[in-house]
């Protein structure tokens, strides 16, 4: 825990400054081991293993190949998705559960990939002044302040709040992880229909999905925004795009025979 304080003091002791690769997959490192120490991780090798089969598939084909690309699956039934500097993806089991094929998972994480390789929390770092900023962070990301502050943060619920992107960096992960699943040979009528499943369950069980929503601002102009994209690809070429496999069927159907996931801590 030390370390973390000291780097985040370090990297922000001069104010807004430049973070480097390695500096962003340091912290990476810290923060991704602080997450999975805290959260309920899914430990079934076989999901486990899809998922970053699937998570790889994506990544390896963007410009931040060389990162260490790595895939988890948070046991929460509440829906949402987050991404930590340096290729550290995680997605909640109740997100998958609402999935009906392998595209829309695939635009889930082809969006937090896109948060990832355009580096958004890292220009969020960059901008900030002070070192009590890395504080700040430290306290957000590790649970170990005061639980107003850790509520703000990484909740035991699963509905991890790494960092609130603004409209601008939701919508050029869209269009990022829009470009990565077309380029893995998957469609991405999967992102729009993840998004209209999202903003209906809004309207039905708005609990289940807030902690998505107050991470992902979403609204109808952003389905309207990847409708229109997939528009301009045309049918002959949506039509050679996958949108689902029979290993996504054996990974969903075992991932929905999992034990529930375990009740929320308080605080």
């Amino acid at each position: 825990m030390k370390r973390i304080f000291a780097y985040c003091a370090i990297v922000f002791s001069l104010g807004a400054c430049s973070i480097s690769q390695q500096q962003e997959v340091q912290m990476g490192q810290e923060y991704a081991a602080q997450i999975n120490a805290q959260l309920p991780i899914v430990s079934d090798p076989e999901i486990n293993r899809y998922l970053n089969l699937l998570g790889d598939e994506i990544a390896r084909l963007t410009p931040r190949a060389d990162l260490d690309w790595r895939f988890y699956m948070v046991d929460a039934a509440e829906v949402n998705a987050f991404a930590v500097p340096g290729g550290y993806v995680y997605v909640n089991r109740g997100l998958v559960e609402r999935t009906d094929e392998m595209s829309e998972l695939a635009g889930v994480l082809g969006h937090e990939i896109g948060h990832v390789v355009m580096r958004h929390t890292v220009k969020q770092m960059e901008k900030a002044q002070g070192a009590n900023v890395g504080v700040t962070l430290a306290c957000v990301l590790t649970n170990v302040c005061n639980s107003q502050v850790a509520q703000a943060g990484i909740n035991i619920a699963g509905s991890a709040v790494f960092a609130r992107f603004s409209r601008q960096d939701e919508a050029e992960a869209d269009q990022v992880g829009f470009d990565n699943v077309v380029r893995a040979g998957i469609s991405p009528v999967g992102m729009a229909t993840m998004f209209q499943k999202l903003i209906e369950e809004r309207k039905t069980h708005p609990s289940a999905v807030e902690g998505w929503f107050a991470t992902h601002p979403l609204e109808e102009d952003r389905l309207a925004a990847v409708q229109a994209r997939i528009n301009q690809l045309g049918s002959s070429r949506l039509a050679s795009l996958r949108r689902n496999s029979s290993n996504y069927n054996t990974f969903r159907a075992r991932v929905r025979s999992l034990p529930p996931s375990p009740r929320p801590r308080t605080q």
